[in-house]
């Protein structure tokens, strides 16, 4: 199956650039570009892209508010993936994406492996963050949980197994190296997944991670 990826970003080369990254990628095409934040939200409408490679810093919208306005508040279920590529490091843009329910945030200095390899990720419905954003994200969750927090009542609806995969997609781990650990097929696995993100109402892995931080779940032994 072909990935059809659209490119948002203010700078003509390197638009460009990520193109000819992309495309040499027998699996991925890409199918649009835009300038800005608007155009991006009306290009990724009109093409339907399955995943949009997201700058953050643009004109007229920049890519968070663009993220938030194409998947919707909540997230939009059958909206594209996507995938926030900034050269800025700083925890804000992380929290605004992710709370805008972008799939993957990845920095542009990543290796050219690094983005079609996330490219894929967040097409097939996995979360992805850099490392050095993930475990930041981890201890400031960690440390700005307060202690007593009540958990949502659909936290009760998740049967123990449920909870304990949710526990681990939380640490980072894969459908393979779940199943592994738990000694299951990885198809059982994602069966799991799928539950525990109905049952919670969320849209894909990456609000299962920061719902799992925000409710003290992933802390658990």
């Amino acid at each position: 199956m072909t990935i059809s990826v659209v490119i948002a970003d203010d700078q003509l080369m390197v638009r460009d650039g990520l193109a000819t990254l992309l495309a040499a990628a027998p699996d991925i095409e890409v199918i649009g570009q835009a300038a800005d934040g608007r155009q991006a939200v009306d290009i990724a409408r009109a093409l339907a892209p399955d995943v949009v490679v997201m700058d953050v810093r643009m004109p007229v919208l920049d890519g968070i508010a663009a993220t938030a306005e194409l998947l919707g508040d909540p997230p939009h279920e059958h909206g594209p993936r996507v995938l926030v590529l900034t050269t800025f490091d700083l925890d804000e843009y992380v929290y605004d994406a992710l709370g805008a329910g972008a799939s993957g945030f990845l920095f542009k200095d990543a290796p050219t492996a690094d983005l079609v390899h996330a490219v894929r990720v967040v097409a097939g419905g996995e979360a992805l963050l850099a490392p050095s954003v993930t475990r930041r994200l981890i201890a400031d969750f960690a440390r700005r949980r307060r202690a007593g927090t009540t958990r949502p009542e659909a936290v009760g609806a998740l049967t123990p197994r449920e909870l304990e995969v949710l526990r681990l997609v939380a640490r980072g781990m894969s459908n393979a190296e779940i199943a592994a650990m738990l000694v299951v097929g990885e198809q059982t696995v994602k069966t799991h997944v799928g539950r525990v993100l109905m049952k919670l109402g969320l849209r894909d892995r990456t609000q299962a991670v920061v719902f799992a931080y925000e409710n003290g779940i992933a802390a658990q032994p």
